[in-house]
């Protein structure tokens, strides 16, 4: 019988991402120590590296009995009532148990391939995840024993923050160090992780052709005067204000994808940024308002109707089908609000043609940015000691 109280894949009693008589927010970085001990280079990429990339993904379940192990598996160590875990388990019995995530990311991988093949880079893409099967753990093996010397790696958050990206740098340190203390596996790959994109041309077009749909979707009475209202995860504050290396990057860069995505859009129109998808305790803080909380104070304010775009996500996973397309759009139709929500960038080929871009900008050199050369203490957060097992 499965023990959902143990991890799937943990390190070694006594093994740790970060080495002996170091903090995690002391140099060298992750992306340093990730890399081989040596900082993402600025150079292009030595001929004949066997590479490949990696598309790294947060995971979901795929079936009723995986929903509570997964879940489990996300929140370990951060305190969240049982009682909040059963009811966001509901929302995955309610669509089969089965997360969406997962065949976006197969989608995902597919059009990359797709691309890579049609520009002529013969590169593989392989895929993994933090929470669920594929675990990044036997994706990192797979390529060790596929011969790849160094990996890309494609984070599905565009932003900063630890959950964003810190999180991911650790990911594969986790999987680096699993494989290094396998005495049976094979050498491993070094890596880097691509910047964060979400000032990307090819995003921010995806983001844009869906607002401008969802507008047109309203009634035409409507269309010029609905408030735009852009949506990302909630995190703690505290989170957020050590967000990139000099805080509060998480906000800053999603202002500016939203803003480039209403230029785009709807230019010269407002726009709200709010926040969805709250999951900590009640005593800590999270960044606010909530987007069913704006939603009534837009009613209250006199609006009428309503565009919300999720640009603080990449594709139309659970917490965005639940949160937007079930909640708020119930919450609306509550208040009176006529209400249309814009895709994500999904598969949109101009998103994917720019991640394209972003490695093709890592392979051929040039000053290594924010998301790939990230200092040891960029969205670092002290996370309270574990109690004994």
């Amino acid at each position: 019988m499965t023990d959902l109280a143990s991890p799937r894949h943990p390190l070694p009693a006594g093994a740790s991402i970060t080495p002996p008589d170091q903090q995690p927010d002391q140099e060298p970085s992750l992306a340093v120590r990730n890399n081989g001990g040596v900082a993402p280079s600025a150079e292009p990429a030595p001929a004949g590296r066997r590479e490949a990339l990696l598309v790294l993904g947060f995971g979901g379940p795929e079936g009723h009995d995986d929903v509570m192990p997964f879940l489990l598996n996300v929140t370990r160590g951060r305190g969240i009532p049982p009682e909040r875990l059963e009811a966001v388990a509901e929302h995955y019995h309610h669509f089969g148990g089965v997360s969406p995530i997962n065949d976006q990311n197969k989608a995902l991988v597919a059009a990359l391939e797709s691309e890579l093949a049609g520009a002529g880079i013969d590169l593989p893409v392989y895929w993994g995840n933090r929470n669920w099967a594929p675990y990044v753990e036997d994706a990192w093996r797979q390529m060790a024993e596929d011969g790849i010397e160094h990996a890309y790696v494609l984070a599905t958050s565009a932003y900063a923050s630890f959950s964003g990206c810190r999180q991911y740098h650790e990911d594969v340190a986790r999987a680096r160090v699993a494989l290094e203390l396998d005495p049976t596996a094979p050498t491993g790959p070094t890596a880097e992780k691509l910047p964060h994109y979400f000032d990307a041309p090819g995003f921010v077009q995806a983001n844009a052709e869906a607002l401008a749909a969802a507008i047109a979707s309203l009634p035409e009475e409507v269309r010029g005067t609905a408030r735009l209202v852009a949506t990302a995860h909630s995190i703690p504050n505290a989170m957020a204000a050590v967000a990139g290396p000099d805080g509060g990057a998480y906000e800053a860069e999603l202002q500016r994808a939203a803003e480039l995505v209403v230029e785009a859009a709807a230019p010269g129109r407002g726009f709200d940024l709010v926040w969805q998808s709250r999951s900590g305790p009640p005593s800590v803080p999270w960044l606010e308002p909530d987007v069913n909380d704006h939603l009534r104070a837009l009613a209250e304010s006199g609006e009428t109707a309503v565009v919300l775009f999720p640009v603080g996500f990449i594709s139309d996973h659970l917490e965005v089908i639940w949160d937007l397309d079930n909640e708020a759009e119930e919450t609306a139709g509550e208040l009176g609000l006529t209400f249309a929500r814009a895709a994500t960038a999904g598969t949109h080929p101009a998103f994917v043609a720019s991640l394209r871009e972003l490695l093709a900008e890592r392979r051929s050199g040039g000053e290594p940015r924010l998301g790939t050369n990230c200092p040891a203490a960029c969205c670092f957060v002290k996370r309270p000691a574990r109690p004994a097992a």
